[in-house]
């Protein structure tokens, strides 16, 4: 079976974070990790790169295709800081009014500064996804 591109690695967190540029981005990113650590109970682990993934749970799709992935997690990329919801954002227990300036794809939440958005619903929307992602795969 073909394992996933990206893997869950020991590098350091704090090594990956010291060196994002700008400064601006830096910030956000210490306060995303603070954010989800937060809501999760989990340590942040680096996948791959440049992913800051926390928690994880094993999927198993009708395709035979497994494997393990985490909860939920950010990159502070070159465009946009993008979370990482690991589910169908058109889900019926999503809401992401009041939330502020972000864009949406299939997973994925971005948006450019954290200051751009609520933060109160950013995390309601954190927890409500990782409980989603728990109903789908336990």
């Amino acid at each position: 079976m073909k394992q996933n591109k990206t893997q869950r690695t020991e590098n350091s967190v704090s090594l990956f974070l010291d060196q994002i540029e700008p400064e601006q981005k830096r910030k956000d990113s210490y306060a995303l990790v603070a954010l989800m650590s937060k809501i999760t109970a989990e340590e942040p682990k680096l996948w791959g790169t440049s992913i800051i993934g926390f928690g994880d749970y094993h999927y198993k799709y009708k395709s035979g295709r497994e494997g393990d992935w985490f909860l939920t997690g950010f990159s502070p990329r070159k465009n946009a800081l993008t979370v990482y919801l690991m589910c169908d954002l058109s889900h019926e227990g999503l809401n992401f009014d009041g939330l502020g300036k972000y864009k949406l794809s299939k997973g994925c939440l971005y948006f450019k500064k954290i200051e751009d958005v609520d933060l109160n619903v950013l995390t309601q929307i954190i927890k409500d996804s990782i409980e989603i992602i728990k109903k789908m795969y336990s």
